[in-house]
């Protein structure tokens, strides 16, 4: 890398950490102090009743305060990665910067505590006693020897979890990639020779941990900068090196590497050799993790060996050893147990999760996120990625698990599945309400003692198979797909799904067995309007409508049409077979779910400029699906750039008489209008301008006057706040029938089918 390249990355780092509030992480409140009431009672003397119960029950501090999801990350900057020995306040930064991975990947907070203390004693009487404060404790970059000391004495007087991130981290995503890399290598991980360059923190453990997975004592050799670790050796030993001590005659690095099945590398730069990886083994296993630079680079090893498998620490080369993908959820699953502490059948689960994880398809939004790369489990894709988000629902509750399991865990989580889908919800701000979906969804479906069936076009597509396959496994929602029977099994070996052909139900509509009665039955009620016996076995062909047909025909619970044909293609063919019920105004809602908040917007998605009339029927149908979905009555504002009257501009009173239509065609909700948007979401505005307004709350649904604004403000809402948006719902449609939009990700899928399978099991009850 050229000297300009690194002083403008310099440049930039230096400006991304000092640019506005300097550095990485602040605390934010997560109750309301708004209000004179509010400080009453986060602090004097309100707070007097949590610290009563507390003193009287001490794990009521779990339940009054935010100590079961804080985590310490304690370092004395004794050795920081690739800096060595810069000092606590130079270690700051990297310790910020674990906090902000902790809550972007686990949703856990983290206060960082860099402590100016070098002695093991020292060390282990300050992290002791912080232990009242947090759920856990990440110890970060403390040399070696101390750190294997201070760790093993906090493990064995604090009543939490505690956790050395450079060790364990790296050996257990180590681990995952090694056992993998086995698999591929077909080597038997009881008959492997393994080789290890360097013997700090990382590297012992990584070691310990083979030794967990199969790997034999005898098999290992470990060196150091003054060469093999053998049994005898007096030079620069200490008691952990004695554990890693081997009975060889080999004394160099170069000795040890002849015949080696894999090296394992937590050292230096270019401690490795060409001519030492030409001396390995068949398909021989390197993974040289030293950072910033590796112990050999890949381009080195392909010079010499075409057979090898190989990972680094870096993000620029294939299978990245990331400690990212380690600690936020072990951490996640040992605190939401409240586990005692991370024992070694944690570390394994947590290894087994990641190798296999790597096995499955990676998700599209992950190749996104990775400009588009394709992955597929291989010697170039060895590791899950650290953006895939599946990373969180297998590790910690197979973490959660085996603290149960074993003992350590003080709260027992009885589903585990349901456990996942709630971690699913702690990186969206959707999470609660889905939760409460699945639930409905759930109760539902055991109501009726058969799951929720669903058809779905284009079932070759990846997306659907990939969603299809997840809400199988949830076992509510029953797929059927739409396509070609070769083509669909086809795709589903190429994605690694192939175990779908025999659990899901696949109709290719030209050779269905309803195929002549459905486009015979189009016929005759379409004859009138232009519509051959020719025209409509075309169109039965077409899945769109063919789906459409199924549900009209009570052979499926609902139909969810696209997913890469434009929004308006998809809603002809629905119009056409399965129409609104009773004649009435459609429109596409979309939810927008935030952090302390729900919205409803229509129509978003269908009439292009509705009049007063349709306006209110949208208002209606989709307080009907609000109260269908959230169990209460919502506040409706028709929304304009006037409010009550102060503009006589004809878009204005077009809201003013939805308004007035809407109250006296549906005297029971609570709407108000023509209102400008601050003043319809802002309760205290509203209160404070319009206090005559007959909301009793701030809106739950907002009605826009036609589709530009409504559509456009969906999706900056969704661009530019932490609101997920979910949809859009057609309503109020004779069957149950959605459409998957073309840029729908595979989480947003699910969301709208769960949600489409929860409106067809209603729409059962109410008939």
């Amino acid at each position: 890398m050229s000297n300009t390249k690194i002083d403008r990355k310099r440049i930039e780092a230096l400006k991304y950490h000092a640019d506005g509030r300097p550095g990485k992480i602040e605390v934010i409140a997560t109750k309301p102090c708004l209000t004179a009431s509010d400080l009453t009672k986060a602090y004097s003397p309100g707070v007097a009743h949590p610290c009563m119960q507390i003193a009287n029950n001490k794990d009521d501090v779990f339940k009054y305060t935010a100590k079961g999801n804080l985590v310490a990350v304690i370092s004395n900057g004794s050795a920081v990665l690739g800096l060595g020995n810069i000092g606590p306040e130079a270690g700051k930064p990297v310790m910020e910067g674990k906090g902000v991975l902790f809550k972007r990947f686990a949703d856990i907070d983290v206060f960082d505590i860099e402590i100016d203390e070098t002695t093991v004693d020292g060390m282990v009487r300050v992290v002791k006693s912080l232990e009242p404060t947090f759920g856990g404790v990440n110890l970060e970059d403390i040399k070696a020897p101390e750190c294997f000391e201070v760790e093993k004495q906090l493990k064995e007087i604090m009543d939490i979890p505690v956790f050395h991130d450079d060790q364990h981290g790296t050996a257990i995503i180590a681990s995952a990639g090694f056992i993998n890399a086995l698999e591929i290598s077909k080597k038997k991980i009881e008959e492997v020779k393994v080789v290890f360059s360097g013997a700090g923190a990382a590297s012992i453990a990584c070691a310990r941990l083979f030794f967990d997975l199969g790997v034999k004592p005898e098999n290992l050799m470990m060196t150091d900068s003054r060469g093999v670790i053998y049994k005898g050796r007096k030079d620069g030993m200490n008691e952990y090196k004695e554990e890693m001590a081997n009975d060889t005659d080999a004394r160099t690095l170069a000795d040890a590497m002849k015949g080696a099945d894999a090296f394992i590398g937590c050292s230096a730069k270019g401690v490795l050799t060409k001519e030492m990886v030409a001396t390995m083994a068949d398909n021989p296993i390197i993974f040289a993790m030293a950072n910033p630079d590796p112990e050999i680079l890949p381009s080195e090893v392909a010079e010499v060996r075409d057979d090898a498998i190989m990972a680094t620490g870096r993000t620029d080369f294939p299978n990245q050893v990331n400690n990212v993908l380690g600690f936020p959820f072990i951490f996640r699953g040992a605190l939401d147990v409240r586990a005692r502490k991370i024992n070694d059948e944690m570390k394994l689960a947590a290894v087994y999760a990641l190798a296999n994880l790597a096995k499955e398809e990676v998700p599209e939004q992950v190749k996104m996120a990775y400009s588009g790369e394709d992955f597929s489990f291989g010697k170039n894709y060895l590791i899950p990625k650290p953006f895939d988000t599946r990373v969180l629902t297998r590790v910690s509750p197979a973490v959660a698990k085996a603290a149960m399991e074993t003992g350590v865990a003080r709260l027992e989580i009885p589903d585990l599945q349901e456990y996942a889908h709630h971690l699913e919800g702690r990186l969206s701000t959707s999470g609660a309400f889905m939760s409460m979906i699945r639930n409905l969804l759930k109760n539902k479906v055991s109501m009726r003692e058969k799951p929720i069936s669903m058809v779905f076009a284009e079932g070759s597509n990846t997306r659907v198979l990939q969603a299809a396959k997840t809400l199988l496994d949830d076992g509510k929602i029953k797929p059927i797909l739409l396509g070609s029977v070769k083509n669909i099994e086809a795709k589903m070996e190429k994605i690694g799904l192939l175990d779908l052909k025999d659990q899901v139900e696949i109709i290719q509509p030209s050779k269905s067995e309803n195929f002549q009665d459905f486009y015979m039955e189009y016929t005759k009620e379409k004859q009138r309007s232009g519509v051959s016996v020719y025209h409509a076995e075309d169109r039965m062909i077409q899945e769109n409508y063919y789906g459409s047909m199924m549900v009209k025909k009570g052979l499926a619970d609902s139909f969810m049409a696209g997913p890469t044909l434009n929004y308006g293609d998809c809603l002809k063919p629905l119009f056409d077979i399965v129409g609104t019920e009773n004649q009435k105004r459609a429109a596409g809602v979309f939810i927008l779910v935030f952090k302390e908040r729900i919205l409803f917007l229509a129509d978003t998605t269908v009439q292009v400029n509705p009049d007063a009339e349709s306006l209110s029927e949208i208002a209606n149908s989709t307080a009907e699906l609000y109260r269908n979905m959230l169990g209460r009555e919502p506040n409706i504002a028709f929304l304009s750039f006037s409010s009550f009257g102060s503009n006589s501009h004809p878009d204005a009173k077009k809201m003013k008489e939805a308004t007035r239509i809407t109250h006296e065609k549906y005297p029971n909700l609570k709407v108000d209008g023509e209102v400008q948007a601050d003043i319809a979401v802002n309760k205290n505005i509203m209160d404070k301008l319009f206090n005559f307004c007959e909301l009793d709350d701030a809106a739950d649904i907002l009605i826009f006057p036609e589709l530009n604004s409504a559509n456009i403000a969906y999706k900056l809402l969704q661009q530019l706040s932490e609101a997920t948006a979910i949809g859009p719902i057609l309503v109020p449609m004779d069957k149950t029938v959605n459409i998957i939009q073309r840029t729908a990700s595979i989480p947003e899928i699910i969301d709208v089918c769960r949600l489409t399978a929860l409106m067809a099991a209603l729409k059962e009850t109410k008939e």
